[in-house]
């Protein structure tokens, strides 16, 4: 009985336990629905012990970022989910596994960039599917494939996406409104619509469309359409907010009457900016196509490949097919490819494709044509006698052979069937050797085939089968290169060329380095450099060694300039005359007056003559010329005053007399070369002699006054002077 009782407690518990409420959720129980309200609450993930029987539940406005494989475990009658407005970027897959009954799912104002193709499965009845406002940029074909017989409201607005799963969508029959508004959508695939009978909304407003297909379902849309059946109602179209070339291909879209046609046009320029029900229907125009350029002739190896040229215009933009010669559409194939911008490639050529190819463009206006001719150069074959066929002798039978050498054979080293060998490689070139053991093919020819690391073009060399080495020039320096070498012979099969690998090898080109004679022209070129300075700074040197000596020259000159002193005279001292008397005593008792008589005064040149005032510049001879006058004129007057004088004059004139100096001694001041610095010497000599002893100034007065003085020497003058 207390087992009982204790049972009956855990499950009441658990029971208890199950029927919680979510924290900060509301649950509301009506009749046999629960529905948890958890909106608005700041969750961060989805609450885990949400009671599973919940039929209606709301996550909206919160922080959910990731939907995990367990957040809706076990919840098989959830009916409605709205997940809005929260930062989801990640579903994981199978998340929603277990929502077999769910008929309504937002997803809208999240962050999801892409959705995984097993996101959404597990939802057999999903009706309502809401994922605008995302930043959704492809999805997955296989997306909606669990619900796509029940889907009747998508909504894949306000995303990113540039292309939607047409397929997809073309085969949701119960679809009744479609908003792909507001995306980048560049184009629609063709027939689309065409079995979607219960479609009565389609937006594509604000995308890239600037084309777009004709549809049966599109005529639906026109005022005053009546319905054929009561399941096919009318539909609303929105195209507005593309940018339409408008031409012949939109004139159906022209031709609907409808009230919301806001289309307008955004090429050709003559129409862009204009609404389409303002364009008269003859506006709306194509221009047929034209081909520009094509491949006219070209000649191909068997066995290489062949590529095809041929460009169109017109309006709209043509599409180009290729006919082979046998007027047949060229598919793409594991040997051929054609392309969108008319080019045509035939990977492997063989001789059956030579001919005449026709390039057909074809748009909306009309189709333009264009021959191409594709010749093939046939490799020598057996059957059409290019070649002579020599049979390889298959040597003696095995059988003959003894055990011993049986076993010789089996200790040998096995050769390889085929070796390529590189050898003698430099910078610009390499010999390519190759060798071939018996086989039971005939080789026609061989074919090297080389690119390097620097450009992966493949270049090509066919030599004839008796050539076993080639020599390969015109290398890039320091790169690698791959080189296989192609056994070209006959196939027994079908008769055709066969290509059969002896070999690969990979080898590296060596470095080149710079000529000496690069580093000689730069040793060059700094030993001009140098020359060149160097004459400069000698230069600079003899200049400046000219400028100084000839300041040294005018230096030594100005050295020989007496320097004015206070010494008043130099005199014999105590030397006696013959009269006894000291020379200065008879000076001073002389009655005679020292005068300027014997001064000479040129008023026509301002000369003295032996006087104080010093030479001007003058000629050399001419200086000389005077003195030699002025010394025959002191002359002739010494030997009047000798005939005529006293016995005392005698005393004076006739002995001769110790030499005496002034305390200025010009020397030779005539003769030197520095006149300003002589003259400024000069007067600084008159006027120590005139303050000494004033008598020049006497000699000025008497000058002035127009009269002639002489001396009769110049130690008269030296010894006034003192």
């Amino acid at each position: 009985m207390e087992k009982l009782f204790w049972g009956v407690l855990l499950v009441g518990s658990l029971v208890k336990v199950a029927h919680t409420c979510p924290f900060h959720c509301t649950c509301q129980n009506l009749s046999e629905s629960l529905s948890t309200l958890c909106a608005n609450k700041g969750l961060l993930y989805v609450p885990p012990n949400i009671d599973r029987r919940t039929v209606e539940l709301r996550l909206a406005d919160n922080f959910i970022r990731v939907v995990e494989q367990e957040d809706f475990l076990n919840m098989t009658g959830l009916v409605d989910l709205t997940l809005s407005r929260n930062t989801i970027d990640n579903i994981k897959p199978y998340a929603f596994g277990d929502l077999e009954s769910l008929r309504s799912l937002h997803l809208d104002g999240n962050r999801l960039t892409s959705i995984h193709e097993e996101a959404l499965r597990g939802m057999l009845n999903l009706q309502h599917l809401i994922i605008n406002n995302n930043q959704l940029v492809t999805i997955p074909v296989a997306t909606f494939d669990d619900f796509l017989l029940t889907l009747e409201d998508l909504d894949l607005s306000y995303n990113n996406l540039v292309s939607v799963p047409w397929e997809s969508i073309q085969n949701m029959v119960s679809l009744h409104t479609l908003n792909l508004d507001h995306n980048l959508i560049e184009s629609v695939m063709e027939g689309t619509f065409s079995e979607l009978y219960k479609l009565s909304r389609l937006d594509m407003t604000s995308n890239r469309l600037h084309t777009l297909p004709p549809d049966p379902l599109f005529v639906r849309s026109q005022t005053g359409v009546i319905s054929p059946t009561p399941y096919t109602s009318t539909i609303v179209l929105n195209f507005g907010g593309n940018p339409f070339h408008c031409n012949c291909e939109l004139l159906w879209l022209r031709r609907l009457v409808r009230e919301d046609d806001m289309e307008t046009c955004a090429s050709p320029p003559q129409l862009a900016g204009r609404y389409f029900w303002s364009i008269p229907e003859e506006e709306f125009t194509c221009e047929p196509p034209l081909i520009t350029r094509h491949t006219h002739q070209l000649w191909v190896l068997e066995g290489q490949r062949a590529t095809l040229k041929c460009r169109a215009i017109g309006d709209p933009e043509p599409v180009i097919h290729w006919v082979s010669p046998d007027d047949k559409i060229m598919p793409n194939s594991s040997r051929t490819a054609s392309y969108r911008n008319g080019t045509l490639d035939i990977l492997v050529t063989t001789i059956r494709d030579d001919g005449s190819y026709t390039c057909i463009a074809i748009n909306a206006a009309g189709e333009s044509t264009a021959q191409v001719d594709l010749k093939m150069i046939p490799l020598p074959h057996r059957n059409n006698g290019s070649i002579d066929v020599l049979r390889q002798d298959p040597g003696s039978s095995d059988i003959t052979t003894s055990s011993k050498a049986s076993t010789n054979s089996t200790e040998e080293k096995r050769l390889p069937e085929n070796t390529v060998i590189v050898s003698d490689v430099t910078s610009s070139s390499a010999l390519v050797r190759w060798f071939m053991n018996r086989s039971a093919y005939i080789v026609w020819m061989y074919q090297i085939q080389y690119n390097c690391t620097a450009d992966e073009t493949l270049v090509y060399r066919i030599l004839p089968s008796t050539t076993k080495h080639f020599a390969l020039k015109h290398l890039v320096s320091g790169v690698d290169y791959d080189l296989c070498i192609l056994a070209i012979s006959d196939d027994v099969a079908t008769s055709l060329a066969a290509t059969r690998s002896l070999g690969c090898v990979q080898f590296t080109t060596g470095e080149t380095y710079p000529d000496c004679r690069s580093l000689h022209a730069h040793f060059l070129g700094g030993t001009l450099t140098i020359i060149i300075g160097g004459i400069i700074v000698v230069t600079l040197l003899v200049f400046t060694v000219g400028m100084m000596v000839k300041y040294k020259v005018c230096s030594s000159t100005l050295a020989g300039i007496p320097k004015v002193t206070n010494v008043y005279s130099q005199t014999n001292g105590s030397q006696l005359v013959n009269n006894g008397l000291p020379l200065q005593y008879r000076m001073n008792n002389d009655s005679a007056k020292p005068s300027c008589s014997n001064i000479t005064y040129r008023e026509d040149t301002g000369r003295i003559v032996h006087g104080v005032k010093p030479q001007r510049r003058k000629a050399r001879h001419r200086e000389v010329k005077e003195r030699e006058e002025n010394k025959s004129t002191v002359e002739s007057e010494v030997a009047r005053a000798a005939q005529g004088s006293s016995p005392e004059d005698y005393i004076v004139f006739g002995v001769p007399k110790a030499k005496r100096s002034c305390s200025v001694d010009m020397g030779e001041m005539a003769t030197t070369t520095c006149y300003s610095y002589a003259k400024r010497l000069s007067i600084i000599w008159t006027k120590r002699s005139q303050s000494v002893h004033g008598m020049l100034s006497n000699c000025g007065t008497e000058l002035s006054k127009g009269k002639q003085v002489l001396f009769s020497s110049s130690d008269e003058l030296e010894e006034s002077v003192v």
